[in-house]
C-alpha cells in the first residue's frame, strides 16, 4: 500500500482505470425482422461515445451474446471500430461456457482490431474454483490482448472467489480488470487489498457503483450509461477529486432509474428506454421478449423525472 501513498487519489485512479471510468455494455439494435442492424449499431456507438462512454463493451450480456452467432459478433466488433476508432475503446465480449470456443473467438476478435477482451465466468457448467482459473488461463495464454475478466453469480450460477481472481491477476499480466457483478462488497475489497496495485476493480451493477469506488473500484461497465452516461461520469470524477457529498447527491439522483433499468431482464428495460428517447433499436430476440405496459409506465416515468422526456 505505500505505493498508493505516493499518489493522489485521481492518480491512482487514472492508473488503475486502462478502460476509462464510464465502460457501456452495449445494446444490439436489431430490424424489425430481426436481423442485427450494424448501421444501427455505429449510431449507437457514437451515441454513446458523444454522452460519457470512454469504452464500449460489444455483445455482452446486455448486447444479448447468448443469441448472437459468432459471426454476428465479428461482424459488430469490426463495426464498433470502425465507428469510434480514436475515439474510445472496444471491448469484445467473447467468453462462453466452452473453453475452446471462447479461446477461438478471442482469437478471431483480436484480428478485428478490438482493444480488450472480457471473459464471463463459464455459465451451466458450474466449474470448481480450479476449473475457472485453468478456463481464464487458457485465453490468457492465447492473445496479448488486455482481459477483463467479468464476475456475475446471478446469471452464471458460480461465483469467482476474490482468491481465484487474485491469482489469475497475479499470474498473467494481460489480466488487467474485473467487471465484479457479485454484489459482495467484502469480497470485491479483498481483491483490492490482494490484487497488483494497477489491476483494476470495475462494477458491474449501476447502483452499486458509488459503494464500489469506495472499496477501491475505479469506475463502472454500465447499463444506466446508455441513458445518463455523463451524469455517471461526474459522478465518479467527483467522488475521485473528493467532492464525495456531490457524488452521493448524483448517486441518489439517479437511483431511481438504475433499479428501474433491471426492473425485468437486462436488456429489455434499457432498449425500452432508447426506444422512448428515439433510438433506432429494434425487438429483442427471444426468449427475451419487449417489456409490457406497466414497466414501460416505470421507465417512463423515470425518465420524466430525470428530464429526458
Amino acid at each position: 500500500m505505500a505505493y498508493y501513498s505516493l499518489l493522489k487519489r485521481d492518480e491512482v485512479t487514472l492508473l488503475n482505470a486502462p478502460f476509462g471510468k464510464v465502460v457501456t455494455a452495449m445494446i444490439t439494435p436489431f430490424t424489425e425482422n430481426g436481423e442485427v442492424s450494424y448501421e444501427n449499431a455505429a449510431k449507437i456507438a457514437n451515441y454513446l461515445v458523444e454522452h460519457g462512454s470512454d469504452a464500449i463493451v460489444v455483445a455482452g450480456t446486455t448486447g444479448e451474446s447468448p443469441n448472437l452467432s459468432n459471426e454476428e459478433k465479428l461482424k459488430l466488433f469490426t463495426t464498433v471500430v470502425n465507428a469510434v476508432k480514436g475515439k474510445a475503446k472496444v471491448i469484445a465480449g467473447t467468453g462462453s461456457n466452452s473453453t475452446k470456443q471462447t479461446v477461438e473467438l478471442t482469437k478471431q476478435a483480436e484480428a478485428c482490431g478490438v482493444d480488450g477482451i472480457m471473459l464471463v465466468v463459464p455459465y451451466y457448467n458450474k466449474p470448481s474454483q480450479e476449473g475457472l482459473y485453468r478456463h481464464f488461463a487458457a485465453v490468457a495464454q492465447t492473445t496479448l490482448l488486455p482481459l477483463m475478466l467479468y464476475n456475475v453469480p446471478g446469471r452464471t450460477v458460480t461465483n469467482m472467489a476474490a482468491d481465484t481472481t487474485v491469482r489469475l491477476a497475479k499470474t498473467f499480466a494481460n489480466v488487467i480488470a474485473i467487471k465484479e457483478a457479485s454484489g459482495d462488497l467484502e469480497q470485491i475489497a479483498r481483491i483490492r487489498c490482494n490484487a497488483p496495485q494497477d489491476f483494476a476493480i470495475y462494477s458491474g451493477d449501476d447502483a452499486l457503483t458509488l459503494p464500489i469506488l469506495a472499496v477501491g473500484g475505479c469506475g463502472v461497465v454500465s447499463v444506466a450509461s446508455h441513458i445518463v452516461g455523463k451524469e455517471i461520469k461526474e459522478m465518479i470524477s467527483s467522488y475521485y477529486s473528493g467532492d464525495h457529498d456531490k457524488a452521493l447527491a448524483i448517486h441518489l439522483r439517479l437511483l431511481p432509474l438504475f433499479k428501474a433499468l433491471f426492473i425485468t431482464a437486462n436488456p429489455a428495460p434499457v432498449k425500452g428506454a432508447m426506444r422512448m428517447l428515439g433510438h433506432q433499436v429494434g425487438p429483442l430476440r427471444l426468449p427475451l421478449v419487449d417489456l409490457n405496459h406497466e414497466e414501460k409506465e416505470l421507465i417512463k416515468k423515470e425518465l420524466q423525472k430525470l428530464g429526458y422526456l
